[in-house]
């Protein structure tokens, strides 16, 4: 990582500041670092300078923050991410052939994201091919396939504009060429059929001792296996016969095969003996010439059972490259946590914010594109991460810096400005003023947030874009009054900016914040004519995008700030 400059910390502290009332939070400050390339192992040794530039900035006036930050907004969110995925190991350039295979639980969230990304920018680097299989066999109790997961699993891909080979592989329709491989495996004594139970073959592992199924001839094992297809469920299973003097007791004699009666949402009934990933995978690698996969830390394990069975029919085996877990600061993220909430009626639906899906992500107005920033950002790395959401937030925000702004009040407080004219405010819709603007005659009253109304002391007070005014009498025993001082933006009388809506013309709006809270207020008449879909920024808010509405308000969601 290069050094960070002492003006980019200013940076993101003016803007920090402006945002929360002149005073800078070093957390915020430090999120905006790490989209800089800040590393956390460096995070004490830049301490000492961030401290001193909060002390500096939060020693401003509000108006030389605003002046300041005028100056430097460039240095904020500005720099190239960081580029630069390491090597694939043995990879020729047109050769390579990689694969993404989501468990249909639920709709990939932001974690499957960092997979799927990968995989799409390492195919790109080698010009290869990159193929979406559906790991669909039957799971868990625990972990079942959801129906509606096919669909929101394909549009979430599509949505991340990821490159796959045209036809995407369900796996449920390949169960009868996995028997042809078990068959062939039974028969050369490389499989057994069991029918000891789990705890009995749990305490022959743990003492490395053979079951007595083992040891059956492979004609025994295939009238077993024959009969497995009418078993009872959890009656029988097949086993990789393995060293069982091996160093680790997961990797003795594991199960291959098991029974289900669940129905299957692809194959319905028509198979009750499926496959275990471990075995299925080293199959279909071969099948489909799989070159590298890319996989968490977590399946060391399951890759050295697939290589075992690979050396079996002496096949060669992908390059398994490992990523360490990922998660985001603050963000709990579990696709089966995620399907119950969604069937009790918690959630509101696959795409509610707490999920954290790429549906969610989508209707809350987070860009494709800053996924991928942040997820290459982070590149490839064992070591397990956890990354601040502000990371993200940072990104988005670069790419909607020219969405138009519109007013928006939460709770508002009616108030009267004593001597104020009447007045038409023509607002523009960007600072940058290149979307135009919009009009609002206005007269003596106004809305305010509560927040706003709640703060306010004896001071001076300037209405954006529209007026100056005092605050007078806060004392509770007396009514608070407030007095018109004049138009024009006046520098020395240190105004504090309001967010303010006329009296009377606004449209009811709520607001669907990320942990599921509801924010509810007034927006301007002009949000009226937004298409569903839309991103904008309410100001001294933050960004938002326009989910639904209808003959009484507006419903937005959130993104952030």
């Amino acid at each position: 990582m290069s050094e960070i400059d002492k003006e980019v910390i200013k940076a993101y502290a003016l803007e920090n500041a402006i945002k929360h009332k002149g005073k800078a939070n070093q957390g915020a400050v430090l999120s905006g670092l790490f989209a800089e390339g800040l590393e956390k192992s460096k995070i004490k040794d830049i301490m000492p300078t961030i401290q001193r530039v909060l002390k500096e900035v939060n020693a401003l006036s509000a108006e030389k923050q605003e002046e300041q930050f005028s100056k430097s907004d460039f240095k904020t969110s500005k720099r190239e991410i960081r580029k630069g995925l390491k090597e694939l190991p043995n990879a020729e350039k047109g050769k390579v052939v990689m694969r993404m295979a989501p468990f249909p639980s639920g709709p990939l969230h932001i974690g499957n994201a960092r997979t799927a990304i990968l995989n799409d920018e390492y195919v790109k680097m080698y010009k290869g091919k990159l193929l979406i299989v559906m790991d669909d066999t039957i799971g868990s109790e625990a972990k079942q396939i959801e129906p509606e997961s096919y669909k929101l699993i394909e549009d979430g891909i599509k949505w991340l504009d990821i490159n796959y080979e045209k036809n995407i592989i369900y796996k449920s329709g390949r169960t009868a060429k996995y028997y042809d491989y078990a068959e062939e495996m039974l028969k050369k004594g490389y499989l057994y059929v069991c029918n000891c139970s789990q705890e009995t073959m749990h305490e022959l592992k743990v003492k490395g001792v053979e079951c007595l199924c083992r040891q059956l001839h492979p004609d025994e094992q295939m009238r077993r296996w024959r009969k497995m297809f009418r078993a009872k469920m959890g009656s029988m299973t097949v086993r990789l016969k393995t060293n069982m003097q091996d160093s680790d007791p997961a990797f003795r004699d594991r199960v291959m095969f098991k029974i289900s009666d669940r129905s299957h949402p692809k194959t319905k009934k028509k198979f009750r003996v499926y496959p275990s990933m471990e075995f299925s995978w080293a199959i279909d690698d071969y099948i489909f010439g799989v070159t590298h996969v890319l996989r968490g830390t977590d399946h060391y394990m399951s890759t050295r059972i697939q290589n075992f069975i690979r050396e079996i029919f002496n096949w060669k085996n992908p390059e398994s490259i490992y990523n360490g877990q990922f998660s985001v600061e603050g963000v709990k993220i579990s696709k089966s946590k995620g399907a119950m909430e969604v069937k009790s009626g918690i959630y509101i639906g696959w795409n509610d914010p707490r999920t954290w899906s790429l549906q969610s992500l989508k209707d809350r107005g987070i860009h494709p594109e800053a996924i991928r920033q942040f997820i290459v950002s982070l590149g490839m790395k064992t070591t397990s991460i956890t990354v601040p959401v502000e990371s993200l937030y940072i990104l988005n925000k670069k790419l909607l810096e020219n969405v138009p702004r519109y007013f928006f009040v939460e709770q508002p407080r009616k108030i009267t400005i004593g001597g104020a004219p009447s007045l038409t405010a023509k607002i523009p819709l960007h600072p940058n003023r290149k979307l135009g603007s919009r009009s609002y005659k206005t007269t003596q009253e106004f809305l305010i947030s509560k927040t706003d109304f709640d703060l306010m002391q004896n001071e001076n007070y300037r209405l954006m874009y529209l007026l100056n005014f005092k605050s007078n009498n806060v004392e509770r025993i007396k009514p608070r009054t407030f007095s018109f001082i004049s138009e024009e933006p006046n520098n020395e009388l240190k105004t504090k900016f309001i967010q303010w809506l006329p009296a009377t013309n606004n449209i009811r709006v709520r607001v669907i914040m990320p942990d599921g809270a509801i924010a509810e207020g007034l927006g301007e008449s002009e949000l009226s004519k937004l298409k569903i879909g839309t991103t904008v920024q309410f100001e001294r808010f933050g960004f938002v995008r326009l989910h639904s509405r209808n003959k009484k308000e507006l419903e937005f969601w959130f993104a952030h700030k």
